[in-house]
């Protein structure tokens, strides 16, 4: 929370240049999160990892979506610009640890925000990397200290603690349904992500040999670990067949 108060007063400009510098510093250090997060968890595939992290640390929104808007008529003047919630409680998962906190504090940071991590506990020390991958970035441009800090050791009742904390006024929680259940109760404002069990498609219209292409390695992605992985398939009885000789040559 001091962090937040000492953030206000750090430029918007040296916000975005802080932002690169913190993906560039990112990038460096794609496989080592990548194998720290197998290696940790037991769970995923470096190479599909090295993907998704490469993702978040390029294409998660910085300051640059968070331009002033006005608004002008003949009832005079409205200037729209977005403020920060504050000290924001962020609870991640096994599956995408280093990614969920990489995407988390870019986009949290680049609104100005500081965030408190609880971490999952099988993936505590990945976690705890990104974390001070990020700070480390920022001090490097000016940025004040601790503006993503965590839990060393987390539990089910640091969670606890940090959803009810009196000043986290915004929970982003990604996990099952447990935890997704407890953030909703816990009266605060929740942006959440739970299970998912994502359709497939598939009609006459298709090109089915890239549909199978597809849905082989969406499903396949990380192991199939991730909710966004394609779990199940709908197929139009015209097509079937076709399908699934398709999907039995990948």
């Amino acid at each position: 929370r001091k962090a937040f108060f000492r953030y206000q007063e750090y430029p918007l400009q040296k916000r975005e240049a802080m932002i690169a510098h913190v993906r560039s510093r990112l990038l460096e250090k794609v496989d080592l999160l990548s194998e720290l997060a197998v290696a940790e968890t037991g769970l995923g595939r470096v190479e599909d990892k090295v993907v998704k992290n490469r993702l978040v640390i390029t294409k998660t929104p910085g300051p640059e979506i968070l331009r002033p808007e006005s608004q002008s008529g003949d009832d005079g003047l409205v200037l729209t610009e977005w403020a920060p919630y504050g000290t924001i409680g962020a609870i991640t998962p096994v599956t995408n640890p280093s990614e969920t906190v990489i995407n988390n504090g870019i986009s949290m940071l680049a609104a100005g925000n500081t965030v408190v991590f609880n971490g999952h506990p099988s993936a505590k020390d990945v976690t705890r990397l990104a974390i001070s991958l990020i700070n480390e970035a920022a001090e490097e441009m000016g940025a004040p200290k601790n503006l993503l800090t965590c839990c060393r050791v987390p539990t089910l009742e640091t969670a606890q603690t940090l959803m009810h904390h009196g000043q986290i006024r915004l929970l982003v929680v990604t996990g099952g349904p447990g935890v997704v259940r407890a953030a909703l109760d816990s009266g605060k404002k929740c942006i959440t992500a739970g299970p998912g069990n994502p359709p497939v498609v598939v009609d006459e219209t298709a090109d089915v040999a890239k549909a199978a292409r597809d849905i082989t390695a969406g499903g396949s992605l990380d192991n199939g670990i991730i909710c966004t992985c394609e779990k199940e398939i709908l197929v139009v009885e015209s097509v079937r067949e076709e399908l699934l000789r398709e999907l039995a040559r990948c």
